[in-house]
Formats: structure tokens, C-alpha cells, sequence
């Protein structure tokens, strides 16, 4: 299965393991791109813009990533869906509450890992995943994690790389079942599965 992946940021390239895992838990083999939106003209509308990654990256499933932002999540899909009337690909929203980092804060683990002290035992004060969705700002609070992991002291801890270190989390966790409590990691679960169900 062949995709890309169209996302807001930077950062958002952390959902490539997720999509991955998500695949292989169907015993389907995916192959992915993250579609670098510095290589398309800018557009007038989001329809354009997604045309034109078409034609750069051209897929079987079309994975769109939009946060929330305080608006209702599935105002966010239709808005995606409206924007893919007259294309014809298949696709996927992929729509956090709040930001793709929430969904990292589920792995202890593979967050000292990332922070480069995996024996760590500094107390990381992680909330429970089925309240990642409601946090204000679990970017905040993911980076600050990763600064306490890290054990190192104030002045090094100033130069640790957070957002690289961030990128690495993903790559860590062998397991994503943890999060299918979240409702937006459960709308993309589901669409996967009806994707593959179809093909």
C-alpha cells in the first residue's frame, strides 16, 4: 500500500511510524512519503494544493493531517473531504484534538529513550492517556518531559535538541494500542481498516 502523508508541520512527521504501525497491524506492507509542501507553488485553496501534491507524490491513499485547533474535529474531516471532491484518491484525515505531540506522551519508555537516558529514573509526571486529547498544550508539556529525562543539569539541558529529540519518540514506540482510548486515534484506526477492507 503505497501513501502520503500531507501534514501542517515540520514536527507532524512523527505520524509516518504511526501509519506504519497502524498498516502492519492488518498485515498490509506500507509504503510512505511525507510530501514536502516547500516543493509546491503555493495555491489558492486547499483543493489546488492538494492537486498539486498528486502529481509530485502520487499515491493509493492520500493521508491528511489538520489539528483540531479548537474547532470539532469532524468539522476538520469534511473540510478535508470538501477539498477532495473532484480528486479522486483515496484518503484519510488525520485530525489530533490538539497536536500530534499528545499522542507521544503515551510512552514513558521511548520518551527517556529519545532523551538519550533510558535507565532514567527522574519522575516524568506523564498524564494518563485518556486525557492526552484535553491537554492545552501537550507540546509544552511533551518537550519538558524529554528536558527532564534527559537528567542533565540546567545548563545542558538548555542545548538538548528537543525537537530533533521529538522526531526520535515515534521511532521508539513498538506499540500504539495504548492510544486506541483517544477518539481521534480511533477514527484513524478505523478508517485504515476500512481502507484495506475495500481495496
Amino acid at each position: 500500500m503505497r501513501y502520503t502523508l500531507v501534514a501542517d508541520g515540520g514536527s507532524d512527521a512523527v505520524l509516518i511510524p504511526i501509519i506504519n504501525w497502524s498498516f502492519r497491524q492488518h498485515d498490509v506492507t506500507p509504503i510512505g512519503q511525507r510530501a514536502d509542501l516547500s516543493r509546491i507553488p503555493r495555491q489558492r485553496n486547499m483543493e489546488e494544493r492538494l492537486r498539486a501534491v498528486l502529481d509530485i507524490y502520487p499515491c493509493d491513499v492520500l493521508f491528511v493531517h489538520r489539528d483540531a485547533e479548537g474547532q470539532p474535529p469532524q468539522r476538520r474531516r469534511e473540510e478535508i473531504a470538501e477539498s477532495l471532491l473532484s480528486l479522486r484518491v483515496e484518503h484519510i484525515p488525520v485530525v489530533p484534538v490538539r497536536m500530534t505531540e499528545a499522542w507521544l506522551l503515551a510512552d514513558e519508555p521511548a520518551i527517556r529513550r529519545a532523551a538519550g537516558n533510558p535507565n532514567g529514573t527522574e519522575e516524568l509526571n506523564l498524564p494518563v492517556v485518556r486525557t492526552l486529547e484535553t491537554l492545552p498544550n501537550p507540546k509544552e508539556v511533551l518537550f519538558a518531559a524529554l528536558a527532564t529525562a534527559s537528567g542533565l543539569n540546567a545548563r545542558r539541558r538548555s542545548r538538548l535538541p528537543v525537537h530533533k529529540r521529538v522526531h526520535q519518540i515515534a521511532e521508539y514506540i513498538d506499540d500504539f494500542s495504548c492510544l486506541n482510548v483517544l477518539p481521534a486515534f480511533l477514527a484513524l484506526q478505523q478508517d485504515i481498516r476500512a481502507i484495506i477492507e475495500n481495496d
